[in-house]
């Protein structure tokens, strides 16, 4: 099954508790996501390879640790998903960017896809799925599909918020995929909304709402 890590630092949980507050407006609400985006970044690359190189410093020759292997990929879907970016990007600036768009259709809750373009050599990088929120997870399950359609191997998906409906469809989905969650919540409401939440994360960081 998926291994599921909950964020536990302090600074994740106090800025989760900021964006929750109906009175953040967008300003506050986008830097406070790219903020939680870079900490949770952080954490979520804990068990990334390291190899040993010889570099010179200005004293001496000495040898340091720098990453090994796959190069890194952040894959936000579109649209709330492009809140995270930048605040992956600070930490990991030489990733590559692919965008997957989907839409949920209001009747059936189900995703449809309208856009999908990824970095060319996607099939050889360790890639990050983004997005604020896993509710139903129908989203997220198809967009690690398409990943999985176009050969991507190595898939780690992070969220801010998500609900246990969401988190247990994608274990049972995608139970190679590591998931990271900055805040498990109550449940999903009738609208398919999670509860206690936040709203809906793309209206408050485009301000569309």
């Amino acid at each position: 099954m998926s291994n599921v890590t909950v964020m536990d630092h302090p600074l994740i949980q106090h800025k989760i508790g900021i964006i929750r507050r109906t009175d953040t407006g967008s300003k506050d609400f986008r830097q406070m996501i790219s903020e939680i985006a870079m900490l949770m970044c952080y954490e979520a690359t804990r068990d990334l390879k390291l190899q040993d190189v010889e570099i010179e410093t200005p004293i001496c020759t000495t040898t340091v640790k720098e990453l090994q292997g796959k190069k890194l990929a952040v894959v936000p879907i579109l649209r709330a998903g492009l809140g995270m970016v930048d605040g992956m990007l600070s930490m990991i600036p030489a990733a590559k960017v692919g965008h997957i768009g989907l839409y949920r259709d209001p009747e059936t809750l189900e995703p449809v896809e309208y856009y999908c373009k990824l970095p060319a050599d996607s099939a050889e990088r360790e890639v990050f799925v983004v997005d604020p929120m896993l509710a139903t997870g129908g989203s997220s399950v198809a967009a690690i599909q398409l990943l999985k359609d176009k050969g991507v191997q190595n898939i780690r998906f992070m969220c801010i918020i998500a609900a246990p409906e969401g988190v247990k469809r994608m274990q049972k989905e995608h139970p190679d995929v590591d998931i990271y969650i900055g805040g498990l919540d109550e449940r999903l409401n009738d609208h398919g909304y999670i509860v206690p939440g936040l709203g809906d994360a793309g209206d408050r960081i485009f301000g569309t709402k």
